[in-house]
């Protein structure tokens, strides 16, 4: 056996625990949770590090219950959503966005076919809450105020649940079978569902709150914007909103061979992709250029691939009946301008310039306007302060009235399903906080689902981007062009179980530690060490060189100056 080495006669205590490099330090690192861009773009406030980093893990019901405690619609949102999160992905200025969108439809899917189901409320709340109108806003709330524990009647004007989701998205973007599967998983939890229930006038209104301790309003905007160059009651002119309740009904409408929708937003993608389904030969009408149109643009590239003919850049001036009763002529002439669409500052708000010279007609047998909907305030009576075209409200869906609140499009011109949700859940809490407040509440702790502290979003520059290697993003797969305008099966596909594994492996997990070690490997005066879930920094060794903060692959690390 070798002797063991000489002491060195400099280092007179074995050891270097005296050695106080902390002494040294004008900055100390420290570990930290913070917001990473695409949770603070969520409509929903979606914790999406944590729910990938679960599914990273194979733990795919753990995923769906993160992600579940603040969107009870998991498989709709991956479908439908506008998915601002993967425009604030850091990863989109390293390589390409996270499919957040695919992975949220691919953990709802799991979700669905395996039956899992939220757990029931554990104690019962003393207050009741009505919910008017059974949208994504209304049945956000209901599901948020239910699993707390409060008896929740939900009052629906049609004969079923769902709003815009139901009778405004088209069955080949958003599956039934889905929309009722996570609807059902709602109702399931005891919400009291009165269908074909309008509540509308100032004394239906006072009814509801008298019987309640709280409600809820989330009525949509369902009052169609017109286009003052059409006239009324014309049998070749209806709008988008009618037109897509009608084909979702089975009722589409004769309208002739071609036909003409004015819109360039989702939903007038919608009625185009809808009408030429029906075998009409389509023309879209849009005031803004193809590039500025507010629609998503993979719903723009799906049109184009189906046939529809786009006219950007363009505005209906007349409408002219040409009279023509042959059948391979149109019996309308639309007498349209160029036009230079200058978006303003705020949504809904622009300037339109006409382009001198530029005028021309486009044949048509029918026009339908999908130019956006406000919401009928008069439904509500005159007791609730109005704010312009919308119902006014303060924080959290607040209303004129202490018992009300309300939320969706009738109080905001985000007129986006995951916005309406988000909206549903924030007004829950602040009913709950608000029946608390009264001795309504359940008599555990309130819920909370969205604090985030006080540390600012991570950037891209704080993560080790060598940790990453530069990999494609998931293929958005969908069915052929010729095949889908065929029928209403859903155009996109869903990605398989490879897929969804390998993009999770991509994400960056901004802000949320995943316990890699890599400070405590690489931290050159050993003063980090694992304890448990978490790490301590010893100060007394720590003399601030900032290694481990640069090697976080996460960055779930910084530093902050010493003040002593």
């Amino acid at each position: 056996m070798n002797a063991p080495l000489p002491v060195p006669p400099i280092w007179t205590t074995g050891t270097t625990e005296g050695i106080h490099t902390g002494t040294w330090r004008a900055a100390t690192p420290r570990h930290l949770f913070a917001p990473a861009p695409c949770h603070k773009a969520c409509p929903v406030n979606g914790e999406i590090a944590t729910w990938i980093g679960q599914a990273r893990g194979g733990d795919l019901q753990g995923a769906w219950q993160t992600l579940m405690r603040h969107n009870p619609f998991p498989a709709i949102a991956g479908r439908i959503c506008h998915h601002p999160c993967e425009s604030a992905c850091n990863r989109a200025g390293y390589d390409e966005a996270l499919s957040i969108c695919r992975l949220e439809r691919f953990i709802g899917d799991a979700a669905l076919d395996a039956g899992w189901m939220p757990p029931p409320p554990t104690e019962a709340a003393a207050g009741r809450v009505a919910i008017i109108g059974g949208g994504p806003a209304g049945l956000s709330a209901a599901y948020q105020l239910r699993r707390i524990g409060y008896a929740v009647t939900l009052f629906e004007a049609s004969d079923a649940l769902g709003g815009v989701m139901r009778h405004g998205i088209p069955a080949y973007r958003l599956s039934r079978r889905v929309l009722d599967g996570e609807i059902a998983r709602i109702v399931a939890l005891g919400v009291d569902v009165r269908l074909q229930h309008p509540v509308q006038g100032e004394e239906a209104m006072r009814a509801i709150a008298d019987a309640h301790d709280a409600v809820f309003v989330a009525l949509g905007a369902q009052q169609p914007k017109r286009l003052p160059v059409l006239p009324d009651d014309v049998e070749w002119a209806m709008d988008g909103a009618t037109y897509l309740a009608a084909c979702s009904r089975g009722q589409a409408p004769a309208l002739g061979p071609r036909v003409v929708v004015v819109g360039g937003g989702s939903a007038a993608i919608d009625v185009a992709r809808s009408a030429r389904r029906q075998g009409h030969s389509v023309s879209l009408l849009s005031l803004e250029r193809e590039a500025q149109m507010p629609a998503q643009r993979e719903e723009v590239v799906e049109a184009l691939e189906e046939g529809i003919g786009l006219v950007d850049g363009a505005m209906l001036r007349a409408v002219r009946e040409t009279g023509a009763t042959a059948l391979d002529a149109s019996r309308l002439a639309l007498q349209c301008v160029r036009v230079d669409f200058r978006p303003g500052a705020e949504r809904g708000r622009f300037e339109i310039v006409e382009i001198a010279d530029s005028g021309f007609e486009l044949p048509a047998d029918a026009v339908i306007t999908a130019i956006g909907q406000d919401p009928r305030l008069d439904d509500l009576g005159s007791a609730l302060r109005r704010e312009g075209a919308l119902l006014w409200t303060a924080g959290a869906g607040a209303t004129s009235d202490a018992r009300v609140w309300a939320g969706g499009d009738l109080t905001s011109m985000a007129r986006f399903v995951t916005e309406a949700v988000g909206m549903g859940k924030r007004a829950a809490l602040a009913i709950d906080r608000s029946l608390r407040e009264r001795g309504l509440g359940a008599s555990g702790p309130a819920l909370v689902l969205d604090d985030d502290g006080d540390e600012p979003v991570v950037p891209l520059s704080a993560i080790s981007l060598h940790y990453h290697p530069r990999r494609a993003r998931a293929a958005s797969p969908r069915r052929a062009a010729a095949e889908r305008v065929a029928d209403e099966a859903e155009v996109q596909l869903g990605l398989d179980a490879a897929a969804a594994l390998a993009e999770t492996t991509r994400c960056f997990s901004c802000g949320t530690c995943i316990n890699c070690d890599h400070c405590v490997i690489y931290c050159p005066d050993l003063a980090i060490e694992r304890v448990g879930k978490g790490y301590t920094v010893n100060t007394d060794y720590c003399k601030g060189c900032g290694v481990c903060v640069r090697e976080c692959p996460t960055g779930s690390m910084a530093m902050s100056e010493d003040t002593k």
